[in-house]
């Protein structure tokens, strides 16, 4: 099955062509420090110009019904010019716990919005990340935090996953209810905003949910990290081959030189490696295929990342250039969702 086609070099286009308009690195800098964390007036344009929110949203809930395939163009695109927007944290995670809950009735009440542009947050995590959610549930009350939302600051409503004696259920929550509080946390990589969400006896609408709720929605949470990673890494990669091309030492391009063509060729292979594997897993959705994307495309981004600081020399380290934010980016994204070892015995079963 071949990934780019027509329809989606189409998207592609139109994503990458509003994306240089308005967000260069000058309009990503000036976005991180806003309160949302994003550009406003720049989300609004991705989802009324290209309908990107409402992609992988049925056509009965005022969707694309578009396939999760799409959705990974998005990423792919926002990941190349590290973008801060909702598009992850809503429109791919929220969407699909939503989707994959299997409950008709969460769906004609969320998914509409969430394809208009709304942000809806999902809590998931503890504190020690992704295995064991931060929130547990007594009958329908809430208690404890959850840890490393995307979004979770801003959201109008929260998706709770919460353990429930033996299993997970997932629960619905008007952020402005009382017991519930909500701040967003520093991080390391500046371009995502993460928060922590806190219930003290919260009363959550119960949703319905099966019993591999949690499995398909970390595969899917995978596939998508794993587009933005490509992304990353692609541009990371453009990055330092034009800085060789232009930074002259002894006369010549440093580019020009074996060793540093040699390393910006490993450098080329790990993309095209990491590129093919997250394909593979948005086309397949099978979730060994997602867990190795997760696991190659972590650690392929991480090492471009490095090579690019050390090609780049001194001048990558500083804020004022980008080096910095994609070395950040990859080890933050690296963290999300879980670590990559945490994925090893999953594909090794």
């Amino acid at each position: 099955m071949t990934f780019e086609t027509e329809d989606r070099a189409a998207l592609r286009d139109s994503v990458r062509t509003l994306l240089a308009k308005h967000s260069d690195s000058a309009a990503v800098r000036r976005a991180i420090t806003t309160g949302s964390g994003y550009d406003d007036e720049l989300w609004t344009m991705l989802v009324e110009q290209v309908g990107v929110a409402a992609l992988a949203v049925p056509e009965e809930y005022d969707g694309v019904g578009a396939s999760w395939v799409e959705a990974h163009v998005v990423l792919e695109e926002l990941g190349r010019t590290l973008t801060p927007s909702p598009f992850l944290g809503s429109a791919v995670l929220a969407a699909q716990t939503v989707l994959l809950s299997g409950d008709a009735d969460a769906a004609a009440r969320l998914l509409p919005g969430i394809a208009a542009g709304e942000v809806v947050a999902v809590c998931w995590a503890s504190a020690t990340g992704w295995q064991r959610p931060g929130v547990s549930a007594e009958g329908n009350v809430l208690t404890g935090t959850a840890h490393y939302v995307l979004g979770g600051d801003i959201a109008s409503t929260l998706l709770v996953l919460a353990a429930d004696g033996d299993t997970v259920g997932l629960f619905e929550v008007d952020p402005e209810t009382d017991g519930v509080s909500r701040r967003r946390v520093p991080t390391m990589d500046p371009t995502r905003s993460l928060a922590e969400v806190s219930f003290s006896a919260v009363t959550g609408r119960r949703l319905s949910s099966s019993d591999d709720l949690v499995d398909r929605l970390r595969a899917s949470a995978a596939i998508a990290l794993s587009a933005e990673q490509v992304g990353a890494a692609q541009a990371v990669l453009d990055l330092t081959v034009d800085y060789a091309k232009n930074r002259k030492q002894f006369g010549r391009a440093i580019g020009s030189f074996q060793a540093l063509k040699h390393r910006m060729a490993d450098m080329y292979a790990l993309v095209e490696t990491a590129r093919s594997m997250s394909y593979a897993a948005a086309l397949s959705q099978d979730p060994q295929d997602a867990y190795a994307a997760k696991i190659y495309c972590s650690e392929a981004l991480q090492q471009v990342a490095s090579e690019a600081v050390q090609l780049h020399g001194g001048i990558a380290i500083t804020w004022e250039h980008d080096a910095q934010l994609f070395f950040k980016r990859a080890h933050g994204s690296a963290q999300l969702f879980g670590q990559p070892r945490e994925y090893l015995s999953a594909i090794s079963a």
